[in-house]
């Protein structure tokens, strides 16, 4: 296991990732962070080891430069905007698809809060790359107008007691025309802080990747 600290330029926007690859791996996952978080979460990071573990690369990334994310905490705005998340997001996506680390990999998105937004919408933007797509706690419904363009298998977690994400998640289980699935982690809250959610998270999220990425989609199979 290799981890290296990378650039990924998006313009003028210099973006700051840990890129962790393993040897022979099946694909490489890419997260894009919820609202007011960084590359550091720790949810994402435990979720990173598990995949790793389970030979998978995995690239986080701040979708937001310092600065940004400094106006971001005094004003919540950033966190939100789907828009610039996804641009910055897709630049990583593509830059994965280009690095000699990571170059024929199938990519795997993982989705937290606003950043699941971000992914699907990147999902919709990039058949031939995203092999599937993981939400955890994520905010889908502000992705509602991309979910009829993914094409990629979609699994949504939610914490059974986390009322508005189990909500949004099935509405947009009816609206995906793809694979899709919305897994509840018992009484677990937005941020799986219950003791053991994290780890749920972690295996759903590894047995989707192990199922559907490197999968054929030249012939639209999943």
């Amino acid at each position: 296991m290799n981890v290296q600290t990378v650039t990924v330029a998006d313009g003028d926007a210099e973006l700051t990732g840990d890129l962790t690859t393993v040897p022979g791996a099946a694909g490489v996952v890419l997260f894009a962070h919820g609202s007011g978080s960084s590359r550091h979460s720790p949810r994402n990071r435990e979720a990173a080891d598990a995949l790793n573990k389970a030979g998978l690369a995995t690239l986080l990334i701040d979708l937001l430069t310092a600065d940004e994310d400094r106006i971001d905490q005094a004003t919540r705005q950033l966190r939100f905007d789907i828009g610039l998340l996804t641009r910055r997001l897709t630049a990583a996506a593509d830059w994965l698809a280009q690095d000699p680390r990571t170059a024929g990999l199938d990519v795997g998105l993982f989705g937290a809060s606003t950043g699941a937004a971000a992914a699907l919408a990147t999902a919709a933007d990039r058949p031939r790359q995203v092999g599937a797509v993981v939400s955890r706690g994520g905010r889908v419904d502000l992705a509602e107008d991309r979910l009829a363009e993914v094409s990629a298998p979609v699994l949504m977690i939610a914490g059974s007691a986390d009322e508005p994400i189990v909500r949004v998640s099935f509405a947009a289980s009816e609206n995906l025309h793809v694979l899709n699935e919305v897994h509840l982690v018992p009484d677990a809250t937005h941020l799986f802080e219950e003791p053991g959610a994290l780890e749920q998270v972690a295996g759903a999220a590894m047995a989707w990747f192990g199922d559907h990425l490197g999968a054929d989609r030249s012939s639209g199979q999943r």
